[in-house]
């Protein structure tokens, strides 16, 4: 098996077709289909098929395909390693961050261009749901985001970074701003930032703390951003973390309502595959992280 076959099935199965496949340079669709044709006779696996939608990967393919991409992305950090020794590579970075780790990014990122000015960053921000399958395979570097409740996946190292509390948020003027508890507002019409399918988030932690059923008028939205036009313009409301509401544009639309019950806190931290090291320019952009960490955590 040659590498370069590895790479022309990557192509085949993201691009849809031999064709589209084959537009790389140097590359035909005979070459193409020959290569995909020869490594699936060494694999005795067909890898992919033809479809209504284009070319797609059998289910042998598509558990080939998880591989092949921790291969390229394992290439690609070997030579980006051995380039950075070399002091010849720019380097690059791909991380996610959740939210309530959004504040520390700037003071993160100018502490690596100190070091490294011609890094290459790519920063995806989501939730830390959709991000640990992100780092499983190797298409980011690393994550920073919530450790819940249960015991952290094995897959994965964790290392905390800080802590945050939750807070009840409205609209600037929401005629239940002066509420002081949870039980008068379990008619409200909520936000939460929790998906459907993960149970146990901070508005259900913040009710049942208070004894509380948790409301019934619930819309579920994965874009804080998304939730921050949402209250600025109706009078729903929302658990959000307190470093997220220092942050603009939500300090300037949104106030805390000051109930007294007491609100969930949960720790941040970074999840990094425990089978992979980090190279190590993203090894320097973690700990740039974690100093910023403890910037944001340090007393005013």
């Amino acid at each position: 098996m040659r590498f370069r076959q590895v790479e022309d099935f990557v192509a085949v199965v993201e691009s849809g077709s031999m064709r589209a496949a084959a537009r790389r340079p140097g590359m035909s669709q005979p070459a193409i289909t020959k290569s995909i044709r020869g490594l699936e006779e060494e694999l005795h696996a067909r890898l992919v098929q033809r479809s209504p939608h284009g070319v797609v990967p059998t289910p042998a393919g598509r558990a080939f395909l998880a591989r092949a991409r921790t291969v390229q992305t394992e290439l690609r950090k070997a030579e980006e390693e051995v380039s950075e020794l070399g002091g010849t590579s720019t380097g690059s970075i791909t991380f996610g961050v959740v939210p309530a780790a959004v504040p520390i990014l700037p003071e993160a990122v100018v502490r690596l261009r100190q070091q490294f000015r011609r890094a290459r960053l790519r920063i995806l921000e989501g939730y830390t749901h959709t991000l640990l399958p992100l780092v499983r395979d190797e298409s980011l570097d690393f994550a920073i985001g919530v450790r819940a409740v249960v015991k952290v996946d094995p897959a994965f190292d964790f290392r905390p970074l800080f802590r945050f509390e939750y807070a009840v948020v409205a609209r600037r003027g929401h005629p239940s701003r002066n509420v002081r508890a949870l039980a008068n507002l379990v008619d409200s019409e909520w936000i939460s930032l929790t998906p459907q399918e993960s149970p146990g988030g901070p508005l259900e932690r913040a009710f049942s703390s208070a004894g509380l059923a948790a409301p019934q008028q619930v819309v579920r939205c994965d874009s804080h951003n998304i939730a921050v036009a949402l209250l600025a313009k109706t009078d729903m409301v929302c658990i959000m973390s307190r470093s997220m509401l220092a942050q603009s544009p939500a300090r300037e639309v949104l106030q805390p309502i000051p109930v007294g019950d007491v609100m969930p806190s949960y720790t941040v931290g970074m999840f990094t595959r425990r089978d992979s090291p980090l190279t190590p320019l993203a090894a320097a952009m973690a700990k740039a992280a974690t100093a910023a960490a403890r910037q944001l955590q340090r007393p005013a």
